[in-house]
């Protein structure tokens, strides 16, 4: 009876849990989890990471076919539907500005330089006084790209300064604008024809919300306010985009931002400054 009543109060005998997926399922989602969780980034896989990848980017793109006639028409069509909607100013402004030397020439620098040094030193800033927050950001900045990417192979589009009778000036040609990917050699290592979007708005946007939602100074705030408003001013000037190229940008950077947000439950700038001891 002893044995029988112990048998009625312990119940049945339990089996172990069947190996496979339901017991491989916690650990996977562990695994998930963490990395989904902001971790402290990693000096050396950083840098690796970043020039992985803008070597990927710079191949791709260049990689993309130029598609010089298709390219031009879609430079007409973009021309066309500007002036319906009443917003091609481009050339009025590219004329006003290549008017004026010492301004069309630091332009033309502020072009072929700024885009590569901000975005780096945002990166750079964030690592050092916002790890908690660096992999969101970055994964936002890189999914940007990657879309853009996408919008280059799909849509070949001539900036306003290579269109044949569009009566633009070609500042980083005319004025001889040392270094820049789209004169000089240097043109022929570049495609030339992947305008759109505009990457150089999408950077520097990245850029600026970065600067101004996580600096606390109220001069690096108005600076980060600043920077995407004059890039606009200078890619505008220069005949290097359109208007709408710059729509594509702020595009590409919101899904950017999407896709970070989906992955880490938040916004970059909503996310804890540090990382925790524990993550």
């Amino acid at each position: 009876m002893g044995d029988a009543n112990t048998r009625i109060l312990d119940g049945p005998p339990t089996t172990p849990p069947p190996k496979g997926e339901h017991a491989d399922r916690p650990v996977s989602e562990g695994r998930l989890t963490r990395l989904r969780s902001p971790r402290s980034p990693r000096l050396w896989f950083e840098i690796l990471l970043i020039a992985v990848s803008y070597w990927t980017y710079s191949v791709i793109r260049n990689a993309v076919p130029e598609q010089k006639i298709q390219a031009l028409r879609n430079a007409d069509w973009i021309w066309r539907a500007e002036h319906s909607l009443g917003i091609a100013v481009e050339q009025t402004v590219n004329h006003a500005v290549n008017s004026v030397t010492w301004l069309v020439v630091t332009m033309n620098y502020y072009y072929a330089t700024l885009h590569f040094i901000v975005t780096i030193g945002v990166l750079v800033w964030l690592y050092r006084w916002h790890p908690g927050r660096y992999a969101a950001a970055r994964l936002a900045l890189f999914a940007t790209t990657a879309i853009a990417l996408i919008g280059y192979y799909l849509y070949p589009l001539a900036p306003p300064r290579l269109m044949p009778d569009g009566g633009f000036v070609d500042t980083l040609v005319h004025h001889g604008t040392w270094g820049s990917m789209a004169s000089g050699s240097l043109a022929s290592m570049s495609n030339q024809y992947a305008a759109m979007p505009s990457m150089h708005i999408g950077w520097s946007l990245w850029c600026g919300l970065t600067i101004a939602l996580l600096a606390r100074p109220l001069w690096a705030k108005a600076l980060g306010v600043l920077y995407p408003t004059v890039t606009l001013l200078v890619i505008i000037s220069t005949a290097n985009h359109f208007w709408l190229d710059a729509v594509g940008g702020v595009l590409c950077l919101s899904l950017g931002f999407a896709l970070a947000c989906g992955w880490y439950g938040a916004l970059p700038h909503r996310l804890a400054r540090a990382v925790a001891a524990a993550a």
